[in-house]
């Protein structure tokens, strides 16, 4: 456990050196799990004396770079990348989103051009049910994306529609738009947070079958790589 905590803190450590501030707080808060365990188990009163002075530089460091990270959000300053490797699990629609969700969360834009193909409707329809069940009190959605080709078309809208017509009954409305030269991916809150995700919000791998784990929920859903760049503008609408 000894060389387990010390790899992880030197990682913490490395990432702190490259100002990697949020995902070095979390190696610093588990590697000071970990050393506490080693901490406890230590008999010897020199290596205890030693950890417990270890222990509470790495825990002044994570809560200066916790008051940094706090300071940068209230300051709209605040830039998080997440970087999910291929076949990574773990990255659900509430894992990247739920953080920023809060009451004062009431209208979302989504632009995206592949909310086209069936999967891909059912990926917004999850992200909308998301946003339904809160903490935040939506009520507007805008969504702008690209039309698909051939008898497709018909199908999107109708699903589109199908999806639009179900908020509805949750009090909430659904703006579409399509256009034909959007490329750009984005989501925006109107608390001010914006999210670019590569891949938009099809970066889940198609799942092996109907009743495998991870066909209902995404968090057992392998992924296909991407990048999440996360930031505050304070605004909420593009000028």
């Amino acid at each position: 456990m000894e060389d387990s905590a010390a790899t992880v803190l030197k990682r913490a450590v490395e990432l702190d050196s490259a100002s990697r501030f949020q995902e070095s707080l979390i190696c610093y808060q588990e590697g000071i799990d970990l050393l506490l365990s080693v901490l406890k188990a230590t008999k010897d009163a020199k290596k205890k004396a030693y950890y417990r002075n270890k222990i509470s530089e790495y825990m002044n460091r994570a809560e200066d770079i916790k008051k940094s990270v706090v300071k940068e959000k209230e300051d709209g300053k605040c830039h998080k990348q997440i970087k999910i490797e291929e076949n990574s699990k773990g990255f659900s629609y509430e894992k990247l989103f739920q953080e920023y969700l809060n009451e004062t969360v009431t209208e979302v834009w989504v632009e995206d051009p592949y909310i086209r193909q069936t999967h891909q409707l059912y990926n917004f329809l999850r992200f909308c049910e998301m946003l339904v069940k809160g903490p935040c009190r939506m009520k507007t959605i805008h969504l702008l994306t690209s039309h698909e080709e051939g008898h497709g078309k018909s199908q999107q809208m109708g699903s589109l529609e199908e999806i639009q017509q179900s908020l509805r009954d949750f009090g909430i409305t659904l703006d579409i738009s399509y256009s034909s030269s959007i490329h750009d991916r984005e989501i925006r809150f109107n608390n001010g947070w914006m999210f670019k995700i590569g891949r938009g919000l099809d970066y889940f791998k198609k799942p092996q079958g109907r009743f495998c784990l991870g066909y209902c929920d995404f968090d057992l859903r392998p992924c296909n790589e991407t990048t999440v760049d996360i930031f505050h503008n304070n605004y909420t609408k593009k000028t």
